[in-house]
């Protein structure tokens, strides 16, 4: 095992395929001469040179449309969004080509495309900045989303997201390029759609995923001062979802909280609550409680956005609710 970032994850994840087929490339603003935004593609253009790690102008709409194409006729793309804030401007692209023209083509196409890049908020950048979109891409047949909250989960599953014939949507965080964590030197590929208990309990199940499931560490790591066992998964891929580890581990614990960074209306935390009260409600010893942000786009003042934005103190208020807990 070695210890690396999340950024230098995604570098070898997709440097790793690409030297294995020519036909994968990456495209996007700053990918290249800039060694990617955050640095995710740092020396990829020296090893591969200017026709498979490509600069474009800022045209969202543009590159995805050209990656989809590329995809159609024999090649894996690699989009990366500086932003999924920005892929909003693509986003026709995604919805109404990539994910479509496999069933619009009676199966002529595939579509083996990434569109990878940084989602939700990552500090003072305005509420256009800091939307979490997890559930918008989700909600499409056809995509693939997966959002992972650590260098190990993330390398396995970018592999992954490569090699599938599918788009897929890999979504990062900004404040997690800088994060370390173990990788194996030796290759690895993770499935797609499968969750990981991170942390096993018997008290309640803390479901969460990407950068905000630190927050559950830390009220886990608390809680258990007060002998509270919590057992945390990890979801990993949004879609297809492991809905089973959920509904095993609360079958276990008899109690479940979600924690997602996310508005509260419609989101993933709603879908999860509909799947666990459908196929084990028999086994809730309270109701289910679902921890998002505020209602609102999120604020620009540090003071406002510290409350805008869930944290560990919110998991352990939740977690004492639903064990009656005054």
């Amino acid at each position: 095992m070695k210890t690396i970032q999340f950024r230098e994850a995604v570098q070898q994840a997709m440097s790793e395929e690409m030297r294995k087929d020519e036909s994968i490339y990456l495209m996007g603003e700053e990918v290249a001469e800039y060694n990617g935004a955050y640095k995710a593609s740092k020396g990829m253009l020296d090893e591969f040179g200017p026709d498979r790690v490509i600069d474009t102008p800022i045209a969202e709409l543009g590159f995805s449309g050209i990656g989809v194409g590329s995809a159609m006729n024999g090649n894996r793309p690699i989009i990366e969004f500086m932003t999924f804030n920005f892929s909003l401007v693509g986003i026709d692209q995604i919805i109404n080509n990539a994910a479509k023209m496999r069933q619009m083509s009676g199966g002529q196409f595939n579509i083996p495309i990434v569109f990878r890049g940084p989602t939700a908020s990552a500090g003072q950048l305005g509420a256009t900045h800091s939307q979490a979109f997890e559930s918008w891409y989700a909600n499409c047949p056809g995509l693939k989303v997966i959002v992972p909250s650590n260098p190990y989960d993330a390398k396995g599953l970018l592999k992954a997201a490569i090699r599938d014939d599918d788009p897929v949507i890999f979504m990062e965080s900004e404040q997690m390029y800088g994060d370390k964590g173990e990788v194996p030197e030796e290759e690895y590929v993770i499935e797609i759609g499968k969750a990981d208990i991170k942390r096993e309990g018997s008290d309640v199940t803390i479901v969460s995923f990407g950068k905000i499931i630190k927050e559950a560490y830390k009220a886990a790591d608390k809680l258990a001062e007060d002998d509270i066992s919590c057992e945390i998964i990890d979801l990993r891929t949004i879609r297809p979802m492991d809905h089973e580890t959920i509904i095993e581990s609360v079958k276990k614990t008899n109690r479940l909280v979600i924690l997602e960074e996310a508005w509260p209306f419609g989101n993933i935390s709603t879908e999860i609550t509909y799947q666990v009260q459908s196929k084990a409600f028999d086994y809730l010893d309270a109701p289910i409680v679902k921890i998002n942000t505020a209602d609102t786009p999120a604020p620009y003042s540090p003071v406002l956005l510290k409350e805008w934005l869930p944290n560990s103190d919110d998991v352990i208020k939740a977690v004492k609710q639903v064990m009656y807990i005054d």
